[in-house]
């Protein structure tokens, strides 16, 4: 896709001003956008994060769907290699369980949008999303504890809805489409999660697979290699570097060369 040429000069920034420029590149009406953000990579905002979720809004209208990442990885064992012993079971009990009113550190933007009346959350204790708009229910409903960005997840039905990814100001290492991507290679990295689950009342620590972490392996090359094909549409905003992508080719683009690189690396 085309690269755009960055955006004028403007101090501060607002609502109005980001909408005409995320419309600029290219966010359509009605789409699902899954969006990863830096609030502090646009420079000065006017009301800060509040006025970036208004102008999404704004953009995809009321048939679209604003996506944001909810995850909580406070929500897992402090020791997961550790058998127990008091210093490990008391920092155990300290790990809160979730719940859906559990503030999230993915930054500034997804915690408006949770502070949004109408918005739902999915049920991950550590990999939930959140989502504002008309699909936001088929999204967010019934994540799986194993897999939770893979098959049947909310990525794999934003998938199938044909959805948008955005990064505002940050790279493809944040790019969480990437490791549902991956999780579709049948050699994909693996981890296993750990966290609090109540079950009958009882507070038990559950271990759930999921794909791998790629702690900037191979994201940030796949990210430009895409770019290199034609596939995101770039502008700076502000200060931020943002760019556009279309879930399904960026996705199906992604998977191929992981499927390369990860058969290499064996």
């Amino acid at each position: 896709m085309k690269k755009i040429m960055p955006s004028p000069s403007v101090d501060p920034l607002d609502t109005r001003f980001l909408q005409q420029e995320l419309e600029g590149l290219g966010v359509p009406r009605g789409a699902v956008v899954m969006v990863h953000s830096s609030l502090s990579a646009f420079g000065a905002v006017v009301a800060g994060a509040q006025s970036v979720v208004n102008a999404l809004r704004h953009c995809v209208g009321k048939s679209g769907t604003v996506v944001v990442p909810a995850f909580t990885p406070q929500v897992s064992d402090p020791y997961p290699q550790a058998l127990g012993g008091p210093q490990v079971d008391r920092a155990r009990r300290e790990v809160p369980l979730y719940h859906d009113a559990l503030p999230t550190p993915m930054g500034a933007v997804p915690n408006s949008v949770l502070a949004h009346p109408d918005r739902l959350r999915g049920g991950h204790p550590q990999a939930s999303i959140a989502a504002l708009g008309s699909w936001a229910r088929e999204i967010t409903t019934n994540q799986p504890l194993i897999y939770a960005l893979g098959k049947d997840s909310p990525f794999d039905r934003m998938y199938g809805l044909g959805a948008y990814i955005l990064l505002l100001g940050v790279g493809h290492n944040r790019n969480s489409f990437l490791h549902y991507a991956e999780s579709l290679v049948p050699q994909h990295r693996r981890k296993v999660r750990r966290f609090p689950y109540v079950i009958q009342r009882e507070r038990l620590w559950v271990e759930a697979p999921d794909v791998g972490d790629d702690n900037g392996k191979y994201f940030p090359l796949l990210g430009a290699e895409a770019d290199a094909a034609g596939l995101i549409r770039s502008k700076m905003i502000g200060s931020a570097s943002c760019q556009l992508m279309k879930s399904i080719p960026f996705v199906d683009f992604a998977k191929l060369r992981l499927a390369e690189l990860l058969t290499e690396a064996r």
